[in-house]
């Protein structure tokens, strides 16, 4: 298994992509917008070889068409999407994935989870070799995503299986939501202690500039209304 570090690349007001790197090769989750991605290319001075789509919303595929361009680069995501992804985009697939299938990233196996609700494509994509979890627009930082495509039922299913992931997973959700989650969780809590504390800290991150990204899969657990 390869080492990885994850770079959290933000753009728009509250979106993030994410640039994993590897000894020797990177690739990029959701590229919302190519200009960020190949500007963090450029700072790590190292070749980009894959590209992985969680769902077909555009703030998540914008880039991808110009990455695709501009590098030689195998392309994974949702199986339910790719034909109309790949004509959209004008890319080619390497790999329309399902849930239960695992592919290599960078030397290390990502599994794939469906995890539809938000969308009726949606998949997160997990390594148990690093802990970690990238969610997208299913799970975020004490909330999860808006139902535009699935329903509740569908949307709990999903909550469901990143649930039972262990405590220690790391999660990189897609969007920068968590303080008016945060306001939401405490209306339902209001005297609930621990999360007042928990507020606290992720108030004093946003009001430093830094990004409460990424969370745990056990503080969801604690904290998050959804889970």
């Amino acid at each position: 298994m390869a080492d990885w570090h994850v770079n959290l690349i933000p753009f728009a007001s509250d979106i993030y992509a994410y640039l994993i790197e590897s000894d020797d090769a990177l690739a990029v989750v959701d590229p919302g917008e190519a200009a960020p991605i190949e500007a963090a290319i450029k700072a790590l001075g190292k070749p980009l070889k894959q590209i992985i789509i969680t769902h077909h919303h555009g703030d998540h595929v914008g880039g991808v068409s110009a990455l695709a361009k501009a590098h030689t680069v195998e392309i994974f995501g949702p199986a339910v999407s790719q034909d109309k992804l790949e004509t959209s985009l004008g890319v080619k697939y390497a790999q329309g994935v399902k849930h239960g299938d695992r592919f290599d990233c960078l030397g290390t196996e990502l599994d794939c989870l469906a995890t539809p609700g938000h969308t009726l494509d949606h998949m997160a994509y997990y390594s148990d070799g690093h802990d970690g979890l990238f969610s997208a627009d299913c799970l975020f930082v004490l909330g999860c995503g808006r139902l535009f495509e699935g329903d509740a039922a569908m949307m709990w299913d999903s909550m469901l299986k990143l649930r039972d992931l262990p405590d220690e997973t790391v999660v990189f959700c897609g969007h920068e939501y968590t303080l008016a989650n945060l306001r939401f969780a405490q209306s339902l809590s209001p005297k609930r202690a621990a999360l007042v504390t928990h507020g606290k800290k992720l108030k004093g991150m946003r009001d430093e500039g830094y990004p409460t990204i990424p969370s745990t899969i056990g503080d969801e657990i604690r904290f998050n209304p959804f889970m």
